[in-house]
């Protein structure tokens, strides 16, 4: 039997993994992370007002503070409750909820790089209330596997610099992440995700699911720790 494209995806990604360059500049594996809890299961989230980005934002770097590490982690395959502030996860009949990427929450300007060599594949400004605002899509091939990885919320200014086609080597700047008034209304963060078929997009892929579409694009968007390396995830 063939194997799908995720798991085939997996293996080259995990042969290759001591060979990526860190996306932003944190050693992940000698040093701790604050892994959020965005589900229903946390009870604190209902005494947020989630519209309000900036409450949220200090919020959750208060939590990041208060453990001592440099970066907050939203979790991959989540079903989250964090979208009700935007029609944009809106469907006719369920909303989207389930994250496809895993979210790194830094400080606005920290610099985002490609961890392999990559071509620039597409760029746009998706700045729609709760969308990606700046976002990048890279194409990477190992060995004769192509993949696509989407990095979203950047600042604005990272699209200048990166025009579609560009080459980019492993370790090259990609951009940096944006503040919440041009990053899509969000608390500064980097969404990061894999994607092994863009379905003919460009400049966008949607980084959240419906729960009945889930099982459909987690094929297409596999576990992006099998890049990031965080331990414990």
């Amino acid at each position: 039997m063939t194997p799908s494209p995720h798991i085939s995806l997996a293996a080259v990604l995990e042969a290759h993994r001591t060979l990526a360059v860190e996306v932003i500049p944190f050693d992940f594996r000698s040093g701790g992370v604050e892994v959020f809890d965005f589900t229903a299961a946390n009870h604190e989230l209902t005494h947020l007002d989630i519209n309000d980005a900036t409450g949220f934002t200090e919020y959750l770097f208060e939590k990041i503070v208060n453990a001592d590490v440099p970066v907050g982690i939203g979790r991959y395959n989540e079903d989250r409750v964090l979208y009700r502030h935007s029609p944009l996860f809106d469907g006719e009949t369920e909303r989207r909820s389930i994250h496809l990427g895993i979210d790194l929450f830094t400080v606005e300007g920290t610099e985002v790089n490609t961890p392999f060599a990559a071509r620039v594949h597409s760029l746009a400004d998706n700045n729609a209330l709760g969308d990606y605002g700046p976002t990048v899509i890279l194409e990477h091939r190992l060995g004769q596997t192509r993949f696509y990885t989407l990095y979203g919320h950047l600042a604005r200014t990272s699209l200048e610099s990166l025009t579609s086609g560009q080459s980019l080597d492993a370790g090259e700047r990609v951009g940096q992440v944006g503040d919440l008034n041009e990053n899509g209304g969000w608390p500064p963060h980097l969404h990061f995700q894999i994607i092994t078929d863009l379905l003919g997009r460009a400049g966008d892929f949607p980084g959240v699911a419906s729960p009945s579409q889930r099982e459909r694009y987690l094929e297409l968007c596999p576990d992006p720790n099998l890049i990031l390396g965080i331990p414990g995830l």
